[in-house]
């Protein structure tokens, strides 16, 4: 499947510089580029390349000015990332709706509903009194117990687990291997050192446009839900405890973990293996260094936060810049001694 550089100017709106029947059939980064592909060029890092790639289009800033003749095609657009995000977004689309029909082996509850341009992979389980939309793309070896409800264009790849009642939402994606609804880690202490298992009867939501990295796991609600609202995105192997609210276009990376019952706002980021312990609240806009530990709430919105336990950003870069200068604070400590008490034996 080949497209020309007017049609793709097209679907990101962009101006043509160049020949505009210059053909591409797949994508390639800019430093690889070889004739017949598409590259893009935002980081001002990789500019050098631009004059160099064998790309038969380039999509780029509007604002770049060139430094020397290049080659290929430019498309030019305010924002080359975004531009570029879109057309595979586009692309993996046009592709995901030719994947239709329903696989054997496979298990369908007679109960379950199914929409239109449904795809179901081989070795699919679908449970009992199942609601899923149109467009849902089912990978091999999924698992949607009883009650799920899926929305539409919603896109579950292989190994996913979604467990009884749990609700997703539309355009929503789910990465292999990650689980929805397990238990939450509830366990009452008895007298004798032993636990009692909690039973958890919520479910989870997880909302519209929310994109669920590879094994993460969000735990279902002792009772009544835990939820992931629109456009959050979550990255592989992150762990959300039960109960708790991650807000609508937050950001978590990598390794990170959420205790039970702690509510975080929205447009948080959240980097990779920070902890935040359960039953606190992150304000709106907060951004949460990796490898943090938020021990207590952070009631300030678009507060930047560090360290363990984590506080303020700023006082925790100065901190670190006196840190490293105590070698040398000291060695003036003990100048400045010698020098008062010279003073003092010269006045004796």
């Amino acid at each position: 499947m080949t497209f020309t550089a007017a049609q793709i100017a097209m679907l990101i709106n962009a101006r043509i510089e160049g020949n505009p029947e210059a053909e591409v059939g797949s994508f390639s980064k800019i430093e690889e580029a070889k004739e017949g592909q598409l590259a893009f060029l935002a980081n001002p890092k990789y500019e050098e390349y631009l004059y160099t790639t064998g790309a038969s289009v380039i999509i780029v800033n509007n604002s770049l000015e060139l430094r020397e003749k290049v080659k290929g095609t430019l498309l030019r657009v305010p924002d080359a990332y975004t531009a570029f995000a879109s057309l595979l977004a586009k692309y993996q689309q046009m592709i995901s709706q030719q994947l239709t029909g329903i696989q054997q082996p496979s298990y369908i509850s007679s109960s379950a509903t199914l929409g239109e341009h449904v795809f179901v992979g081989a070795f699919a389980y679908i449970g009992d009194h199942v609601t899923i939309g149109n467009g849902v793309k089912i990978y091999p070896n999924a698992f949607i117990g009883n009650e799920v409800s899926i929305g539409d264009n919603t896109i579950i790849h292989p190994a996913v687990n979604i467990y009884h009642g749990c609700w997703l939402g539309k355009n929503v994606i789910v990465h292999a291997g990650s689980v929805i609804g397990g238990d939450g880690f509830g366990f009452a202490p008895q007298a004798d050192g032993s636990f009692t298992k909690v039973p958890q009867i919520g479910n989870v939501v997880v909302e519209d446009n929310v994109e669920i990295g590879a094994n993460a796991t969000i735990d279902r609600a002792t009772i009544g839900s835990t939820i992931i609202r629109a456009g959050a995105k979550l990255d592989n192997l992150i762990q959300i405890a039960h109960n708790v609210e991650v807000g609508s276009n937050t950001v978590i990376a990598a390794q990170a973990g959420v205790s039970g019952s702690t509510k975080v706002g929205k447009n948080v980021m959240i980097g990779g293996q920070a902890g935040i312990v359960g039953h606190i609240s992150i304000a709106d806009g907060v951004k949460i260094n990796a490898q943090s530990g938020v021990s207590k709430s952070i009631k300030q919105p678009n507060a930047a936060v560090t360290g363990s336990p984590a506080y303020d950003y700023t006082s925790a870069l100065r901190s670190q810049a006196i840190s490293r200068k105590l070698p040398e604070l000291e060695k003036r400590i003990q100048e400045l001694e010698a020098f008062i008490k010279q003073l003092v034996s010269e006045k004796v």
